[in-house]
């Protein structure tokens, strides 16, 4: 039996919602943003999560808490679409109405970080991890605008504070799996390898990645479980099949096309120019096919 780890996009739609699990996700996060103190407090309940036999995407929203003691929802993602980048929008913005009562406070607010795990190329560019954010730049000098708010840091008769950054907006990560090159780097990049391969990478230590080359495992899964993997993983072959399909005949219609479209200018310019030297109609038409309303508008 073979010994390959599952696909992580298959890991997160079934076995990394279970509490149990929470481990794998915890150590990949700790990766990614680089914070050894991450823990999943909890998957919430939401229409989101609802598991669908054809869903083309998984989305798994998180609770988790940091070594900050923010509280972050993070909303890891698989998908092929071509409007990605307006439903991650529309997705983080309803995170944050959707965890906010209505009358609450707004510094109540939670911070959002949402990590998308691409299967597909999203735009052009040289790099499988990026990053993005909601920075205010001066217009004139270009240099990004900081806020901060006070902090109290003791609760004495003469409070003592401080002032830290205020980072509220949105965080996006996006992981082009396909254009990771299978080197390794950084932690994070044990991660990627092992999602574009389903294999851990030899020599790898980050934290809890142990943990998946144990849980994601093929041969620990259930018989049930490896029924329902086989058909996602069928479909997913089904859908690349259909879509390489559709690219193939698509090419073969824009050659036909192609030809039949460089034929008739071909006749019309020979027409044209018979037309030119006063050749009678019934010839023209004798030589290029065309009709005779086609040549009178000529």
């Amino acid at each position: 039996m073979s010994k390959e780890l599952i696909r992580f996009d298959w890991a997160m739609k079934s076995i990394l919602r279970k509490k149990s699990n929470f481990d794998i996700l915890e150590g990949f996060l700790c990766a990614l943003l680089e914070d050894d103190n991450i823990k999943i407090l909890n998957i919430l309940e939401s229409e989101t999560n609802s598991e669908y036999q054809n869903d083309k995407f998984n989305k798994v929203d998180l609770l988790v808490e940091d070594s900050k003691k923010r509280k972050i929802f993070i909303e890891i993602q698989n998908t092929r679409e071509t409007d990605y980048l307006e439903r991650l929008l529309f997705s983080s913005s309803k995170i944050v109405t959707e965890n906010i009562k209505l009358g609450e406070k707004f510094k109540n607010i939670s911070k959002v970080i949402s990590i998308s795990i691409l299967y597909f190329n999203l735009g052009i560019g040289d790099d499988y991890i990026y990053y993005g954010t909601t920075d205010f730049k001066g217009i004139n000098t270009g240099k990004k605008l900081i806020v901060k708010k006070r902090i109290n840091i003791s609760e004495t008769l003469e409070p003592k504070y401080k002032f830290i950054e205020k980072n509220i907006f949105p965080e996006y990560y996006l992981i082009t799996v396909g254009r990771y090159k299978n080197i390794m780097k950084k932690a994070v990049d044990e991660w990627i390898y092992m999602i574009k391969n389903n294999e851990i990478a030899s020599g790898s230590k980050s934290k809890n990645i142990d943990k998946a080359k144990e849980k994601l495992a093929e041969i620990n899964m259930t018989q049930k479980e490896r029924k329902s993997y086989e058909r996602y993983v069928t479909g997913l072959v089904r859908e690349d099949d259909i879509m390489e399909t559709a690219k193939i005949e698509g090419e073969i219609k824009g050659k036909i096309e192609g030809k039949i479209e460089g034929k008739i200018e071909g006749k019309i310019e020979i027409a044209t120019q018979m037309k030119k030297e006063n050749e009678p109609t019934d010839k023209i038409i004798k030589f290029t096919g065309l009709t005779k309303d086609q040549i009178k508008k000529l």
